[in-house]
């Protein structure tokens, strides 16, 4: 190791005649390692008193550049910089905002809550500890407060979408993570069509369809039963019914996980490449849990698969197992290997064309298909789940439930259709609370400021290009807004909502980047709900709904039994 008494002074460029001196004089002292800091920097402030009373205030460093970059210390000391340089030359006017201490300089400490699954937990515990501006990442504010949702997100404001959306570009820029305003609003124009009411109308038999096969499976497990509870995990069964009702509409034919009672499909990595399978439910929490995570650091992407933790390597396969399902049906359907005359979500994309009369490549149509099965299944099967443990677990709500969905249905219908249900009040209510007590998107969706003047919120002036976003999970679970019965399940509130209280409510986010397909979960979810409860009873067998967050957040499982009602 090289000591300091070692170091040849007249070396030293920067150190005149009169410091080498005064140096010399002292290199007795100065046994330190220049490897151990600590004692480095103990040596440099008694070094710098004496060249100050020696010379004036310059400082007299006491090693050259050279063997700071050569010593153990570099890396760390770059590291250091990195991080701490951005935060006192940039982003002033967030400086003042309270936050965690580590999300001040770096992406770290969100990126470590995203890969815990727990992001919206952690985002709403830093509001209940700083208020209602949280700085979450160096350049992100976290703003709870309603007023920012139309701010923020509503029309003509000019706020774009972060790069958190990058990382879940896989085929190519589908209406979901496309960034810039043109593009967007081309892929609207393209897309928009397909979900119109008079469209949606269509695709509720292909949806009867699949309820149909869901029935037939619970009869045949309540029978089994022998008139007692059959167990089963609800989850699977959502999931299974969610992921056909979406492979129907999108690829042209279910993906027969309610006829297996498995989660199996086939994948094709490239257009005319082999046929394998694999399990597309995992395969989708997979992809929304490592893109959810590298949001928070864009960066890593490209190098995150060698990191030592499998989450990430096993997660960006996910990706491409992901792009290869919808490769392959989409695939199928353009070479003639389907039925062509179905009228249903993936014809109406292949019908769309943008203001030019120009429609959908084959790999921006393949994106777009993409994008519906993700939007589709995990957004549904999670708020089905959802809904059957909120309602099991509320004293009172399984029984009025029943009985309005009995005065509605007729006798011998196995599955009403959206007409017979549309219009039900209690229902809606118990939807809708499902939605704001699991806010199956939990997160705050970031949003860039845009540049000019800036944008101020909150009495608070945010500069152009920082981040913004309004945590969905805190505004739905907020006593301000909701009342104190905040964090209980009241399918009754939505009886009398205040206007602040319509307002707060974003299911499906707000503004131009809305859910482009709400129309198409509202019919699945009414279908599914009134399904579900008028045909069986049920029993529950867990007391908390244990939940994990990717981009969506999804139960872990929900153990009930069922049986048939008499």
């Amino acid at each position: 190791m090289r000591r300091a008494k070692d170091i040849k002074w007249e070396t030293v460029p920067i150190i005149e005649l009169f410091d080498i001196q005064v140096a010399q004089s002292l290199q007795s002292l100065l046994t330190v390692d220049v490897g151990n800091p600590i004692k480095l920097i103990k040596n440099q402030f008694d070094l710098q008193r004496l060249s100050n009373l020696c010379r004036g205030p310059r400082p007299l460093p006491i090693m050259a550049i050279h063997d700071l970059l050569l010593s153990p210390w570099a890396i760390p000391i770059a590291l250091s910089i990195f991080y701490l340089l951005p935060y006192f030359t940039s982003n002033t006017s967030i400086r003042s905002i309270p936050g965690p201490f580590a999300a001040k300089f770096s992406n770290l400490w969100l990126l470590l809550q995203a890969r815990q699954g727990k992001r919206y937990l952690s985002v709403d515990e830093a509001h209940k500890k700083y208020g209602k501006l949280v700085r979450i990442q160096p350049d992100h504010v976290s703003i709870a407060d309603d007023s920012a949702i139309s701010a923020i997100y509503g029309h003509g404001n000019g706020f774009l979408k972060a790069d958190y959306y990058d990382v879940f570009v896989s085929i190519t820029r589908g209406l979901f993570n496309t960034r810039d305003r043109a593009e967007h609003t081309r892929k609207r124009k393209t897309v928009s069509h397909t979900f119109s009411t008079k469209s949606v109308s269509q695709f509720e038999i292909y949806m009867h369809g699949n309820l149909e096969i869901f029935v037939r499976q619970w009869d045949d497990l309540s029978k089994n039963a022998q008139g007692g509870f059959a167990r089963i995990d609800s989850l699977h069964w959502f999931n299974y019914l969610a992921f056909d009702m979406i492979g129907d509409l999108a690829f042209g034919q279910p993906f027969g996980m309610l006829e297996k009672g498995k989660d199996i499909t086939e994948i094709q990595l490239t257009p005319g490449g082999p046929i394998t399978y694999a399990p597309a439910v995992e395969v989708l929490n997979r992809r929304g849990e490592v893109s959810g995570t590298l949001g928070c650091l864009p960066g890593l992407k490209p190098y995150a698969k060698y990191l030592p933790d499998p989450f990430f390597s096993k997660g960006l396969a996910a990706v491409q197992n992901l792009a290869g399902i919808a490769t392959a049906r989409v695939g199928q359907r353009l070479d003639g290997k389907q039925d062509t005359e179905r009228v249903d979500l993936l014809a109406r994309l292949m019908e769309g064309k943008d203001e030019r009369g120009n429609p959908m490549g084959r790999e921006e149509l393949t994106a777009e298909a993409l994008t519906q099965l993700i939007a589709g299944s995990d957004t549904t099967s999670n708020t089905s789940c959802a809904i059957l443990y909120w309602v099991l677990k509320t004293p009172g709500v399984l029984q009025k439930l029943q009985r309005e969905l009995d005065d509605a249905i007729p006798e011998g219908i196995d599955v009403p259709t959206f007409e017979m249900v549309k219009d039900l009040k209690y229902l809606n209510n118990v939807i809708q609370e499902t939605m704001r007590i699991h806010s199956t998107s939990s997160l705050g969706l970031p949003r860039v400021v845009p540049p000019g003047a800036g944008v101020d919120i909150l009495g608070h002036h945010f500069a152009p290009y920082t981040v913004l976003s309004v945590p969905a999970y805190t505004i739905h679970h907020s006593k301000e807004i909701w009342g104190a019965n905040a964090s209980e399940f009241v399918p009754d509130r939505w009886d009398s909502l205040t206007e602040r209280q319509k307002n707060a409510f974003i299911p499906f986010s707000y503004g131009p980047r809305s859910c482009v397909g709400r129309n198409v979960a509202e019919m699945e979810l009414a279908l599914i709900v009134s399904t579900t409860f008028r045909r069986y009873q049920f029993d529950v067998y867990q007391d908390v709904l244990e939940t994990r967050e990717g981009f969506l957040r999804k139960p872990l499982e929900c153990m009930v039994g069922i049986k048939k009602r008499v």
